[in-house]
């Protein structure tokens, strides 16, 4: 017999090596390469050919084919069909992460038990509880009268023979896929070599049998999926649950789908009995506005499909610190450290001896460029001490010369707006002919934009200049 070759594989991001060393040199974590075996051993133990098996002929298609569209599986809740472009697709796979205690299990339990209620066949595996844990969960939610085929089980063989004994199921909750152990790998569950032999024999059964398979991940401390990358390429759609512990509204957003567009939101509001679906999280978000206050401007967003406007909130203040503080939250720091440089290079307005804090209401986290503008009119509105008018929304990016450059979906951005009462935009160039409702006035340079919001200056630089006169 052949001596397998050795292979040591790091529990933290996946590398493979042909040797121990006690630091990795991907991620630079110490005592985290354990020895297993070679994924070849691992493939062929779970598709039960060996790499000698004699191919076959395959038939070649051409790309104008006719192909029937994806049917779908509406889960009957209407922000997380949205997310996974329409319901879910029978035989699809789909990992679902986010932080401990946001609300993963309660989801989906909610899920389950509303697809059960219509008629079709749910199974729920959990390997982190006991079924009374979740039974209580169901009581709470309202949902034990539900028919969902609850299992506590953590090895793979046993839950595959499971599911085959009957009908296939329509879905399959696997929580979570980190407590999932298979003997076809020498390995401690949650390592690296267990999660993807573990997913990859559930993704298989998933296109067999044409259940619809959801997989919920644990996230590290920087909110990223745990465990090998290869995972999140193997499945079909990759869903993040976010939102902050202090605040009751649940986001979900999709990263990838193979059957659908990425980047959806969904909007959640927890409740003492559930999540409750959030139909205008524009006017939730914009709920407790204190429209008196310089330093707010609402910014019109785009999640996914989904227009949305959300408040953005700065504090400008003298520091005595050499180096001021910069906090943000739900924005990229980087980006804002840009803005900063902008104003003060291409608008002279100083705020290099200033505490910076900005912040987006809500705790939702915005990702796309178009929030440089509205960013820019907070920080303006705060250093000058004048509150923005409350009847209009922001929306532009920001360049490094200066310009505001314009942003897509402009026309329904503006039609959200007018939606909800704002009488006018502030807006890139071009982005004026796309109005619906809202009176636009176009800034195509982000000094306009200071010279608009503080036509007299600031009321320190005078008094500075004033001081000099002297």
């Amino acid at each position: 017999m052949a001596k397998r070759a050795a292979r040591f594989v790091c529990q933290e991001c996946g590398a493979v090596t042909s040797r121990w060393s006690g630091k990795c040199e991907s991620c630079g974590e110490w005592n985290t390469i354990v020895e297993e075996a070679a994924t070849a051993d691992i493939m062929a133990a779970a598709t039960g050919k060996t790499s000698r098996a004699k191919g076959r002929r395959l038939v070649l298609s051409s790309l104008d084919t006719p192909i029937p569209e994806a049917p779908r599986i509406e889960t009957g809740i209407a922000e997380f069909d949205r997310v996974t472009g329409g319901g879910l697709v029978p035989g699809s796979a789909v990992l679902i992460g986010g932080d401990p205690g946001i609300g993963k299990s309660t989801l989906l339990l909610q899920v389950a038990a509303t697809l059960a209620d219509s008629g079709r066949r749910v199974v729920y595996v959990t390997g982190e509880e006991a079924t009374a844990q979740v039974q209580l969960r169901a009581r709470r939610l309202g949902a034990d009268k539900s028919a969902v085929a609850l299992a506590a089980e953590t090895e793979v063989e046993t839950i595959l023979e499971t599911l085959s004994a009957g009908p296939p199921p329509a879905l399959v909750v696997i929580d979570s896929i980190q407590t999932l152990q298979t003997s076809i790998a020498e390995a401690s569950p949650g390592t690296v070599t267990q999660v993807r032999a573990s997913a990859q024999a559930l993704i298989r059964y998933a296109k067999l049998s044409g259940a619809a398979v959801i997989l919920v991940g644990h996230v590290t401390k920087d909110g990223q999926l745990a465990g090998p990358r290869v995972v999140e390429h193997m499945v079909d759609a990759v869903l993040t649950f976010e939102g902050d512990p202090s605040h009751a509204f649940r986001l979900l957003r999709g990263s990838k789908n193979r059957f659908g567009p990425t980047d959806e939101l969904g909007v959640f509001e927890m409740t003492g009995g559930g999540l409750r679906e959030v139909d205008n999280p524009s006017e939730l978000f914009l709920g407790e506005r204190d429209v008196s206050s310089p330093g707010a401007a609402v910014f019109a967003g785009m999640e996914g499909t989904r227009p949305l406007l959300v408040e953005v909130q700065a504090l400008v203040a003298p520091s005595r610190l050499a180096t001021p503080r910069r906090a943000v939250l739900g924005w990229d720091s980087s980006r804002l450290s840009m803005v900063l440089a902008v104003l003060e290079a291409r608008c002279a307005l100083v705020l290099s001896s200033h505490d910076i804090y900005l912040a987006v209401a809500g705790g939702l986290r915005i990702a796309e460029p178009a929030a440089d503008l509205a960013v820019a009119a907070a920080l303006i509105s705060s250093r000058a001490g004048i509150a923005l008018p409350p009847d209009v929304v922001y929306f532009g990016e920001v360049s490094l010369s200066g310009r505001v450059r314009p942003v897509p979906h402009a026309s329904g951005r503006l039609k959200e707006a007018a939606k909800l009462g704002f009488r006018g935009a502030i807006v890139p160039p071009q982005a004026a002919a796309d109005s619906e409702g809202c009176a636009t006035s176009e800034v195509a340079l982000l000094s306009d934009l200071v010279h608009r919001i503080a036509p007299n200056g600031f009321a320190d630089e005078r008094q500075a200049s004033s001081f000099g006169d002297d």
